[in-house]
């Protein structure tokens, strides 16, 4: 990994360990992994209620006792390859910095300026050690009921919690050297954009630039963009989404951004379907298994005809031209990127194929090129694997030591899932990488 001594901290780290400088840096979605962004999941999901669920983006209430062991098992693989943040830790580090602590809490008092006037939030939170407020941005402040209207209202808290956070990759995504700060599709989530931003922006940990490109490029006010919907094929093509939760005006942010780049660029665009659920991010169709593998949901990404996939070259600082393509694997195969599609559910029955997408089947994370994690509950999808080269071993067999993942070529570690898929996302879901090594394509 490219990394930089880190010599000297500002005040506030003093105390804190030297720790090497992490140079930002991610050029595809298979290079060799060499640093990732996990949130464990918490107390704000035991806060979600049926109420508050489908509001906070959730169909269904996670029992955090059957997650937890999952999710453990889960980075329990990852420490075994790479190097693993977690969201709080670092949150808590940049707020003891008192500058990033009083412009984080102007920010989210804004935000939040309904809730500051009826239960006087702001004076609370200014009031927390950097611990606690880490902890409670995320996890959730409670109402104070101090007088009759808030006695009396409904609502159990004035600052919502963030259920969603343990899907790290949606509020921000690293393309080559830079993090993007995604724009999210809800304002229930604009609190996880924020906590990225500050942290990428703040950390000494980190060597990279911080871009908003919706906020710089977007003037319809209706730009969304968010990092389940944005694949880095290669250095010079990014794949995107649009549907659900990234809007044509985000992609078009980053058309803007990726014109300030030298060279030619490729973007490729694939529609989305709005419902099912499902189908909220590109990421839940179209994942890299390895230099020359992909798992796809056939339907979408081989067979439809109601979904269009578009080309769009970008030369220096114009658009060379837009458009609409057979699909998206025809147009990978032209910009020299061949990939042999491996069906999620399994190449025989839509039925199972249907099934197992919805549980996040086609949601994989690669920890190197041919090396992936995924949900062990998708069996026709994963079987699928092993008829295309894939060996199958079990996460705790990893974590335990009985297995070593360099003694494969070809492998997927499965983790059992059964109560994290209810959260709408996988192993790529939860992942934020913050470097990979070249890959020699």
């Amino acid at each position: 990994m490219d990394l930089n001594i880190l010599i000297l901290l500002p005040n506030q780290f003093k105390n804190t360990k030297i720790m090497d400088k992490i140079a930002v840096n991610v050029n595809s979605e298979i290079g060799k992994i060499n640093g990732v962004i996990i949130h464990t999941p918490g107390a704000e999901v035991e806060n979600m209620t049926p109420e508050n669920a489908e509001r906070a983006l959730y169909s269904d209430i996670l029992n955090l006792s059957v997650a937890i062991p999952e999710y453990n098992e889960f980075v329990g693989v990852l420490k075994t390859q790479t190097q693993v943040f977690e969201v709080a830790n670092l949150l808590k580090t940049v707020l003891e910095i008192d500058s990033v602590r009083e412009n984080m809490l102007e920010k989210i008092c804004e935000h939040e300026r309904r809730s500051q006037k009826r239960y006087n939030l702001c004076n609370y939170i200014k009031t927390l050690s950097a611990s606690s407020l880490a902890s409670q941005l995320i996890e959730g402040v409670e109402m104070q009921k101090g007088n009759l209207t808030s006695f009396l209202d409904i609502e159990r808290f004035s600052l919502s919690p963030l259920p969603n956070f343990f899907f790290t990759r949606d509020a921000s995504f690293t393309v080559g050297n830079n993090v993007i700060i995604s724009k999210m599709a809800n304002k229930v989530r604009d609190r996880e954009a924020l906590i990225m931003e500050t942290i990428f922006s703040k950390h000494p940990l980190f060597q990279t630039t911080v871009i908003n490109p919706v906020p710089e490029f977007d003037n319809s006010g209706r730009g969304t963009i968010e990092g389940g919907d944005v694949i880095v094929a290669r250095e010079d093509v990014l794949i995107i989404g649009t549907g659900n939760r990234t809007t044509t005006q985000g992609i078009d942010s980053m058309i803007e951004y990726m014109k300030t780049k030298p060279g030619i660029k490729h973007i490729l665009v694939q529609e989305l379907p709005f419902k099912p659920e499902s189908f909220i991010h590109l990421d839940m169709t179209f994942t890299f298994l390895d230099k020359d593998q992909c798992m796809v949901f056939e339907p979408l990404i081989l067979n439809s005809s109601r979904y269009l996939s578009i080309h769009i070259t970008i030369d220096g600082d114009k658009v060379a031209s837009i458009k609409e393509e057979k699909s998206l694997l025809l147009t990978l195969r032209k910009l020299g990127i061949d990939m042999e599609p491996v069906n999620c559910g399994g190449d025989r029955d839509l039925y199972f194929q249907e099934r197992e997408q919805w549980q996040s089947g086609a949601n994989f994370f690669a920890l190197e090129p041919g090396k992936v994690i995924g949900y062990e509950r998708n069996v026709h999808t994963i079987n699928n694997m092993n008829q295309h080269g894939f060996e199958i071993v079990k996460a705790a067999d990893v974590v335990s030591g009985k297995v070593n993942l360099d003694d494969y070529k070809k492998v997927v570690v499965t983790i059992k899932g059964n109560e994290l898929s209810r959260g709408g996302g996988g192993a790529r879901c939860m992942t934020m990488p913050l470097a990979r090594e070249q890959v020699n394509w």
